[in-house]
């Protein structure tokens, strides 16, 4: 806003004004100045200044001053100068002219009369009917200024006085960054800030303002008779933007935080909170910097009236609050070390009082380094659900004891090719068994009751060769692995007891040999550029031991598709390895059009040619069940992405089991963006898969649009809406109206969700208001 804006330009305009005082002050004392060939007959005119004249003004230490002017006049007896017509001063890259220039060499002040205009290095221009120098320089007086900044913001006022050391007064000023917020079609846009007068005091570094009034598209929308606020610029104790909120259960919400500038490197916000049904919440922060880092704390305590509003839920208590801290600091040039840790009554808090929508929290201490070849992160972690859940499944959640990973990158010379060293050690530790029970009377289990640690190691070599155009990369590599895990493993059925003790540990070597054969063919075609690429890998993992973690932890996700068909690994992390020897076979094509536009296809299957298939091994997370990769041929996966007309994406994924051609997955989406509009949709199939207790397939279609109104500039509407083909109901709908011109931005819209979603049954209303100006967004609420 105005405030922000002045605070950040009002240096550049006095360093323009003294400039130009000094300059004319200067301006007999620099006779060469008046040889110049732009003064014309005044140079004749220099020797009739009197003897010693040039001895009375003061001098600068800085770069030469340029001066040209049509006329230059002295009157010895009244000791003034004149300068009239095409008045031009250039001083450190300021440049000010003027029609006429009056300097009283007596009283050592300068004034300016006739469109007067100040250009800044920066590029903001400053005009003006009259200005009026003071020297030492200490007040500067502008009628009728006008002020433009290189981005078009506008400042308009009747008076400008600059005192300096003191303050800085615009009488019957205005403020608006759009100009003269009139667009090509003469629609008025945008907003502006008018007032009586606005004063920046540079002692107190507040700027008053008095009368000011607030126009939105050129309609006045709100007054106060005063108001005082901070320089935005500075570190000073201020009121931030007071929000409001609604929920059923705290009632309306309304915070005003609170800013205090404690010193250079503390700050600290309160931001107490008023609620219809639940009374007062306060909240804290404190903010401390020092040169290699900074850290954080947050405190949050509400003492509730109406604990019952939270009946049925964790929040039903009378105190609830939280502590939150982080820190970060850089010890040394490549490492960072660090720290988040996050406390809370119940585990609703955050969400019941809108302070955060995350799903969990992570406390953790860490040390990363970061160096040209090599990585190194240590931590130690403990996972934290964040929604309605209690202590009973806060202990089924890990903690990380450590979790360290290492990798080192060795490039061998004379092209010997590269070596790459990982490393990774994880410990876990779990209070209760992670069961989510049985679905479709498949079991599924996502940790045990243990404490469990585990070592790998792998190292290995790989080097490019290009031979009769095949691009083949071998690799050699070993890994290896220790692990003791001492767990408890419920019984077949979730609800029955006593879950069995095991304890168990661990050693295997496992040699890797793998090569990729490429055979890249480019052809050129009328306006297009075809690249073909037949891959073929084999890939041999000498292990029949695939739960190298003993339980899985880490490694529980899986599908295969087109980014990780050629992958020699494909589990998400150690626990878990692929064995035996497995051939992946596909193809790359890609096609390059001279217009930009582009089709990128990758596809093919993996086989499983001796030894034990990972992906078939019993793991009561089911990770590799149903995959596709659990029987000796593969599905066969397809990825597609392209845009073959400007503005528009497309891609798609398909995974096909080729034992009858029946479809387990598809995904298709595409996206339009115009000027002003887009448009986007998207269709996801999973078929019924009976060994993960899928006994129904999955469907799923989306849309979503944005349409700029062609009988109301600025206005567009956004609607959205997904609907599942399986249970016959909706996902989501939403639908809004905004209007935006690039300085002045506000709208409304409405959401809801269906009753498979996994938020079921949400009804919400949103409106946002955003003045848009030289120093960003300022939201007033949403």
């Amino acid at each position: 806003m105005f405030w922000a804006w002045a605070s950040r330009r009002r240096g550049s305009l006095r360093a323009a004004l003294m400039a130009a005082g000094f300059a004319l002050g200067l301006a007999a004392g620099v006779p060469q100045a008046f040889a110049s060939p732009a003064l014309g007959s005044t140079a004749e005119q220099a020797p009739l200044l009197p003897s010693g004249f040039f001895d009375n003004v003061p001098q600068l230490n800085g770069p030469q001053i340029g001066i040209s002017a049509d006329q230059l006049v002295y009157d010895a007896n009244k000791r003034e100068v004149t300068a009239t017509g095409a008045v031009e001063i250039d001083y450190q890259g300021y440049t000010i002219t003027g029609q006429h220039l009056v300097f009283e060499q007596a009283a050592k002040t300068a004034h300016f009369v006739g469109n007067v205009r100040v250009r800044a290095p920066d590029g903001t221009i400053y005009t003006a009917t009259d200005l009026r120098l003071s020297q030492p320089m200490r007040q500067a007086l502008m009628r009728q200024l006008t002020i433009t900044t290189p981005e078009g913001g506008l400042v308009l006022a009747g008076d400008a006085d600059f005192r300096k050391g003191d303050r800085t007064i615009l009488d019957d000023a205005s403020y608006s960054p759009c100009g003269q917020c009139i667009d090509a079609k003469g629609h008025r846009i945008g907003w502006s800030v008018k007032a009586a007068r606005m004063v920046y005091d540079e002692k107190t570094l507040n700027v008053t303002l008095d009368q000011p009034t607030l126009y939105l598209l050129g309609v006045p929308m709100a007054w106060v008779p005063w108001l005082r606020i901070p320089d935005p610029t500075k570190r000073l104790s201020h009121f931030e933007m007071p929000s409001v909120d609604y929920s059923q259960q705290t009632g309306a919400m309304l915070t005003v935080p609170y800013f205090i500038a404690a010193g250079p490197d503390d700050d600290y916000i309160i931001a107490p909170t008023l609620m219809s049904r639940q009374g007062l919440l306060m909240a804290g922060e404190w903010d401390h910097r020092f040169p290699a880092g900074a850290t954080s704390v947050k405190a949050y305590a509400v003492d509730q009236l109406d604990p019952g509003a939270f009946a049925g839920e964790v929040g039903d208590r009378q105190w609830r609050g939280a502590l939150q801290s982080t820190g970060e600091f850089v010890p040394a040039p490549t490492w960072v070390v660090g720290w988040s840790y996050t406390a809370f009554t119940d585990a609703n808090f955050f969400a019941d009082y809108r302070i955060s929508n995350a799903k969990s929290s992570v406390n953790e201490a860490y040390a990363t380094h970061l160096g040209r070849n090599d990585y190194f992160d240590a931590r130690v972690q403990q996972f934290n659900l964040l929604g309605n859940y209690t202590q009973a499944d806060q202990d089924k959640q890990a903690v990380a004891l450590p979790n360290m990973r290492y990798r080192n990158v060795l490039y061998l010379p004379q092209e010997l090719g590269e070596v790459d060293v990982m490393g990774r050690l994880l410990g876990v530790s779990r209070n209760a068994t992670d069961e989510r029970g049985v679905t479709n009377g498949v079991r599924y289990n996502f940790g045990d009751e243990e404490t469990k640690v585990h070592a790998t190691l792998e190292t290995d070599w790989q080097k490019q060769y290009i031979a009769g155009g095949f691009a083949l990369t071998p690799l050699l590599g070993i890994r290896g692995d220790a692990a003791y895990a001492d767990y408890y493993d419920p019984t077949p059925t979730p609800i029955a007891s006593p879950a069995t003790h095991n304890e168990a540990d661990l050693l295997n070597l496992t040699p890797i040999a793998a090569i990729d054969a490429r055979y890249p063919m480019v052809a050129r075609a009328g306006f297009s550029t075809h690249v073909l690429e037949p891959i073929i890998q084999l890939v041999y993992r000498g292990s029949d031991t695939t739960d190298l973690g003993i339980t899985n932890d880490d490694a529980q996700s899986f599908v295969l598709e087109d980014t990780n068909l050629f992958s020699y690994n494909r589990f998400a992390d150690s626990d878990r390895q692929e064995t035996g020897l497995r051939a992946n076979v596909g193809g790359h094509y890609q096609i390059d059009f001279d217009n930009g536009g582009y089709l990128d296809l990758l596809g093919g299957e993996s086989f499983q040619l001796a030894g034990p298939n990972a992906f078939a091994q019993t793991d009561l997370t089911q990770v590799g069940t149903g995959s596709g990769m659990d029987v000796a041929n593969s599905y066969v996966v397809l990825g597609a992405q392209g845009s073959l007309v400007p503005g528009l994406t497309t891609g798609g994924k398909l995974q096909l089991d080729p034992d009858g051609g029946r479809v387990t997955r598809a995904g298709l989406g595409a996206n339009y963006n115009g000027p002003g509009y887009s448009l986007g949709g998207g269709y996801v199939y999973i078929a019924a898969n009976p060994a993960r207790g899928t006994v129904l397939p999955q469907q799923e279609i989306s849309a979503s649009a944005t349409i700029p109104l062609p009988f109301a500039d600025y206005w567009s509407v956004q609607a959205s809406g997904a609907w599942d083909v399986t249970n016959h109901t909706w996902l989501a709908a939403g639908a809004g109206a905004y209007y935006d011109d690039g300085y002045l931005n506000y709208g409304a819209a409405v959401y809801a969700t269906g009753p498979t979603n996994t938020t079921p049954n949400d009804l919400r209303f949103t409106g946002t208001l955003f003045l848009k100006g030289l120093s960003g967004p300022h939201g007033l609420g949403s």
